[in-house]
């Protein structure tokens, strides 16, 4: 965690072991509340758009279907806790320039808070502006990450 965010960032996960199939939930937490969440139940949301896809287009492959609703999930941020956990699995695995420029926004949110990024990548970010066009549950870590930097 980047230092001047350290204490104000909690990562969040549980399994709720009494549910059928032990769904869980993931948070991103700032100021102890929860900034975006990412539920077992988004994981039926992205189901229902995936059947939606493929009944319109049975040639697609399971793969197919959920890139083709990707869009409107990262715009939405339509994702459940296993998506959270791959992302980090991902994510621990990568070098931080890497991570900034994934096409994963879990990913470039981990990036944006981890301590790796300095003040002068957040200063390329900042004037580059390119992260305005993120979706807003993303743009949120951003703006807070640039502010506590003084950017």
């Amino acid at each position: 965690m980047c230092e001047p965010l350290k204490g104000r960032i909690a990562y969040f996960l549980t399994y709720y072991h009494k549910v059928h199939n032990s769904y869980g939930r993931a948070a991103i937490r700032v100021d102890d509340k929860d900034a975006v969440c990412f539920s077992w139940i988004d994981m039926y949301y992205q189901r229902r758009d995936m059947d939606k896809t493929y009944i319109a287009d049975p040639s697609l492959s399971w793969k197919e279907a959920a890139e083709a609703n990707r869009e409107n999930w990262d715009k939405n941020g339509t994702y459940c806790e296993s998506d959270f956990i791959n992302a980090v699995q991902e994510f621990r695995q990568m070098k931080i320039d890497d991570a900034l420029n994934a096409e994963n926004y879990i990913i470039k949110v981990l990036a944006i808070l981890d301590r790796r990024v300095g003040r002068r990548t957040l200063q390329k970010i900042a004037d580059s502006n390119e992260y305005a066009e993120y979706p807003d549950w993303a743009r949120q870590f951003y703006n807070l990450r640039l502010k506590a930097e003084g950017l």
